[in-house]
């Protein structure tokens, strides 16, 4: 009876590997193939520059771009050096590119079109073209080329949303400058977040130098990602690949092919991740959401009422499941749009209406006022490693205060916790302190053994802080 199973069982085994077996991948490249591009870059140096010759620069280039230590490379004798004053052409990189409409819109990456001053797009029946740099965003790493054609092979655009971990994918591009090289393989993960502005696709698809810009393609012969990033310790592949959502490269080329820029919203807070410690302190149940640890003075949080402290739980109804969560949304939410934000504070969930703002450099801190007395010690340092004086009416109407108590020492926990000389705490364990009397008495009632949030004034912020005591 064993036998008659065993024998029964093998041909049973056989037909399920033939059903479930590897898939072909010959007609997506023949379908898709045509789409991609080699992208070659030039850029004008001087013979001083080229002291290294070419071949260092690329090298660099490779150590600087996948995170490598960038090795001592010997250096040239003075002597050999013949500087020139004229410029001349010299290659620079090489990518890859997919073709986005048939008039000759090409995708690539940013990072492969960087500084170039020429740039060379070679089609698959090798002709060559000068592109133009229609616009380029390092922030998503997404940029857009123009070539002098038409009629050209465009790609389908697939449903990034659609696309499943474990589903086969392949990539198409010129790793180490061999153009039309195919590789495959799966979908590791989705919204990686390993960018403020991008949840990366991950996969195990050899990804290696020179495949930036190409296509991640579904079995379906769409494009779901621009092939990015990868992770190495040894500069080559290592099973660990990233790529950015199509849906997100679309958005931001739609911005670069109509203005050469791309505008992203901003609220302007500072963020963190709410850590189980937090959620415990503040009664909110699980760590979800953005922690707001920061808000700008004059930004459009302030004007909403949005507090540091609070914990930002929705973005016009969309559940900020992480803090990463909160910069990606808001950033691509058109400037001067009126949002909904649900915070959560003391206890219960209130919404804000706030209108977006564009993105801008951040304000620099303004400088700590001067010292006036010395505290004795207290509670405060004993325990927190902080030592407060009362603030005085000069610096009250300098911080934009009505009260609180100003940081002239923070050591250990407190130091641990972010809080310097020149702050001002405002509130403690959600209680506000106008005094330093007020201050110690917060403290003295508090249990050590849990941790003390803080709200508190740096320059234009108003920020928050846990301070974990005996740690």
């Amino acid at each position: 009876m064993l036998g008659a199973c065993a024998a029964s069982f093998l041909p049973l085994s056989a037909a399920y590997a033939q059903v479930r077996g590897l898939p072909d991948f010959t007609e997506l490249v023949d379908q898709v193939g045509p789409s991609v591009v080699n992208i070659r870059t030039l850029e004008k140096v001087s013979a001083r520059a080229q002291q290294g010759g070419p071949n260092e620069e690329e090298m660099l280039e490779f150590f600087r771009r996948f995170g490598l230590p960038i090795p001592n490379m010997p250096k040239q004798n003075p002597r050999q050096n013949r500087p020139q004053q004229q410029e001349e052409e010299q290659p620079r990189g090489v990518g890859s590119g997919f073709i986005l409409t048939s008039d000759g819109v090409i995708m690539t990456n940013a990072h492969v079109v960087d500084g170039a001053d020429e740039v060379i797009v070679t089609l698959t029946d090798k002709r060559e073209f000068k592109a133009k740099i229609l616009g380029a965003d390092k922030r998503s790493d997404v940029a857009v080329v123009k070539i002098d054609a038409t009629g050209l092979p465009a790609v389908k655009v697939g449903d990034v949303n659609r696309l499943r971990v474990g589903e086969w994918v392949m990539a198409i591009g010129s790793p180490f400058g061999l153009e039309n090289t195919v590789t495959a393989g799966i979908v590791s993960a989705k919204q990686r977040d390993t960018g403020d502005f991008l949840p990366f696709i991950q996969t195990d698809v050899a990804i290696n130098p020179g495949n930036s810009g190409g296509p991640l393609i579904n079995m379906r012969g769409e494009v779901v990602g621009i092939n990015s990033q990868i992770y190495s310790r040894s500069g080559g592949f290592m099973g660990i690949s990233f790529s950015i959502p199509m849906d997100e490269a679309v958005r931001v080329s739609d911005q670069l092919r109509a203005s050469g820029r791309v505008s992203r919203g901003r609220i302007g807070v500072q963020i963190d991740q709410v850590s189980k410690e937090v959620a415990e302190s503040i009664g909110l149940g699980k760590p979800t959401g953005a922690l707001v640890r920061g808000v700008e003075s004059g930004s459009p949080a302030e004007k909403a009422g949005v507090e540091a402290g609070d914990i930002i739980t929705r973005f016009d109804g969309k559940v900020i499941e992480k803090s990463s969560d909160l910069p990606r949304i808001v950033g691509g939410t058109k400037p001067g749009t009126k949002s909904t934000l649900t915070v959560f504070r003391r206890g219960g969930s209130k919404e804000l209406q706030v209108v977006i703002a564009e993105i801008e450099a951040d304000k620099p801190v303004a400088k700590a006022p001067a010292k006036e007395e010395r505290p004795a010690a207290s509670i405060a340092t004993q325990v927190y490693g902080l030592a407060v004086t009362a603030l005085t009416d000069a610096q009250k109407k300098e911080a934009g205060v009505r009260g609180g108590v100003r940081i002239e020492a923070a050591t250990e926990a407190a130091a641990r916790a972010g809080l310097r000389e020149g702050d001002v705490i405002l509130q403690v364990a959600n209680v506000e302190v106008l005094t330093v009397k007020e201050f110690e008495a917060v403290l003295g009632k508090h249990d050590k053994t849990k941790a003390l949030n803080v709200l508190f004034r740096r320059g234009d912020w108003t920020q928050f802080a846990v301070i974990r005591a005996g740690r």
